[in-house]
């Protein structure tokens, strides 16, 4: 099995992890623990995709030459997902000490980092097709 349908499998599974996360939204202690086994398990995977592939120069070189549209786009939305992780946890923290006011916005954020995410898994394929910019 090569590396690439590794890592797809284990993004199926960060996204299964969200979206069922989102189901059990109204359950804390299921919703926070689901949730943050997703976010960390996301971010081990762009380190094993790093160690591996060297992704981080690839995708800089990439950047730099503009090589492959969909390489960009791809590692844009990567980006923007583990920063939008960050602020769902920085919300997240407040909802749980109790600070009400927050709710709104943990929400809105949670539904652009699902959506941000599901588009990253989408474009994947497209960046570890045989034909595509390869990570």
């Amino acid at each position: 099995m090569s590396s690439a349908v590794i890592f797809q499998l284990q993004s199926v599974c960060i996204l299964a992890l969200m979206y069922v996360g989102v189901i059990f939204k109204r359950n804390r202690k299921i919703h926070v623990k689901l949730m943050s086994s997703a976010m960390i398990w996301d971010i081990l995977l762009i380190l094993q995709i790093e160690l591996t592939r060297n992704a981080i120069v690839k995708a800089s070189e990439s950047m730099l030459g503009s090589k492959s549209m969909i390489l960009n786009i791809h590692v844009s939305m990567a980006i923007a997902c583990v920063v939008l992780y960050g602020f769902m946890v920085f919300t997240g923290r407040k909802l749980l000490r109790g600070e009400k006011g927050i709710r709104r916005k943990h929400k809105a954020l949670g539904i652009s980092t699902i959506i941000l995410r599901t588009l990253v898994f989408i474009t994947s394929f497209f960046v570890a097709s045989p034909n595509g910019a390869s990570l």
